[in-house]
């Protein structure tokens, strides 16, 4: 879906607007409007990620009616309680996290998760927080997903602007809380043995300042190109409209397609079986209907691609990297870090397109200098994809536009290298 962010304003997701329209600079510091803008070290950026995605892990949390698997899953067991959803009822269970406090007062919050749910199945997210002052909000729905869209329309929650928080999309905002609480209920239509699991669920918490800062000095990935393969959303312009306003729209669809392609997990031909012949990469067509979001109505929810993209690769996620430094930590060890960015024209020179307000790119490499290397959906062919962007354009472009959210994809082939600080 095509969108425009006017100033001043905090970028929820991304909008693939990748013609035609006025990009913009986005606001992502708890400051408002009014803030003051000051030079940003990394230090400025606090950024916390917690995982669930073991046995131990899961049962800190409590669990009714839910069970831990022997793989380390979180499993539906046992109904504590009906649901009725497009006619049919089903038994629902939940789980919830203990209170987390990521140690700052974070202002934006982000889910996201793997999953599994077979036949009619489905889950939903739902967040609450509490103030240092002991206050605790409502619970506010996240998600309501799975994995097709044949029984559940997979959609995010709605703004539920009360109590000092709100949700943009895919981002639970606030005022500044001390602390959190994850719930995740698990619905198995009754009569049915197909149960829903979940391998990982993260929670992202951040708080940020408004610029960028100076740029970041070149670090561990300085001469090393990943071959990905390279994909553009423009060669699918026109297809299937109905998911986000066609092909020319889907930079989010079209770069996780990229780094799946990349370590051979691709959708097997019966997943998109329904596209038409003729249509070059239809993995794309179906990673697009795969991460549609039915409420905002476009391909660019975060946790809905990642979501996606697990369940082809293995583990995936969406955090927040503090600068560029960061992603060549994943570079080197074999993992493409997807970016959001937004620039205005002259502000990314090389791209295939003037300006954005809200678009993805897969970093596949640095230079030897430190320039960044990058698989940019954007380009009119495949052939084109390729790009050079200067480092201290991009990372403003990522930093100031997103806050620095990145997909993190991976498989067991690449396991993640130790976090920088804490962000994966």
């Amino acid at each position: 879906m095509r969108r425009l962010f006017p100033a001043p304003v905090v970028l929820a997701l991304a909008g693939c607007l990748v013609a035609g329209g006025v990009a913009v600079t986005l606001d992502r510091t708890s400051g408002g409007p009014g803030a003051s803008v000051t030079a940003a070290a990394v230090s400025d950026r606090k950024v916390d990620l917690e995982r669930y995605d073991a046995a131990a892990q899961w049962r800190t949390g409590k669990a009714r009616g839910t069970r831990v698997t022997p793989a380390g899953e979180l499993a539906f067991d046992r109904g504590i309680r009906t649901t009725r959803l497009a006619g049919r009822t089903y038994d629902t269970a939940r789980w919830t996290s203990p209170w987390v406090a990521p140690g700052f007062s974070y202002t934006e919050l982000i889910a996201s998760w793997s999953a599994r749910t077979p036949g009619s199945s489905w889950i939903e997210l739902k967040v609450r927080g509490r103030s240092a002052a002991g206050t605790t909000t409502t619970w506010d729905s996240l998600a309501r997903w799975a994995a097709k869209d044949t029984v559940l329309k997979r959609a995010s929650g709605g703004a539920q602007a009360d109590d000092g928080t709100t949700l943009a999309t895919d981002t639970w905002r606030t005022a500044g809380l001390a602390s959190y609480q994850l719930r995740v209920k698990v619905h198995r239509q009754r009569g049915k043995r197909a149960v829903p699991r979940l391998d990982l669920a993260t929670v992202l918490t951040s708080a940020l300042p408004r610029a960028a800062g100076p740029v970041s000095a070149p670090g561990v990935a300085r001469g090393i190109e990943l071959s990905v393969p390279r994909y553009s959303q423009m060669i699918h312009t026109g297809h299937f409209p109905q998911w986000g306003g066609g092909g020319e729209a889907w930079c989010s669809p079209t770069s996780t397609s990229m780094v799946l392609g990349y370590y051979g997990r691709l959708p097997g031909a019966a997943s998109y079986a329904w596209v038409p012949g003729g249509h070059a990469d239809p993995w794309v067509d179906a990673a697009a209907r795969s991460t549609y979001d039915h409420a905002y109505r476009g391909t660019g929810n975060w946790p809905f691609t990642t979501a996606y993209a697990a369940r082809q690769a293995g583990k995936a996620f969406v955090t927040r990297l503090r600068d560029l430094r960061e992603a060549e930590v994943l570079v080197k060890a074999g993992i493409p870090p997807v970016l959001s960015i937004a620039f205005r024209r002259g502000q990314l020179s090389g791209a295939p397109i003037s300006s954005s307000n809200g678009h993805l790119l897969v970093v596949v490499g640095f230079t030897s200098k430190g320039d960044v290397i990058v698989n940019d959906p954007a380009a009119p062919t495949n052939a084109s994809v390729r790009r050079v962007y200067a480092r201290a354009q991009l990372e403003k472009a990522w930093l100031e536009a997103s806050g620095g959210t990145t997909y993190v994809i991976h498989d067991a082939k690449h396991p993640l290298p130790k976090a920088p600080a804490g962000n994966w």
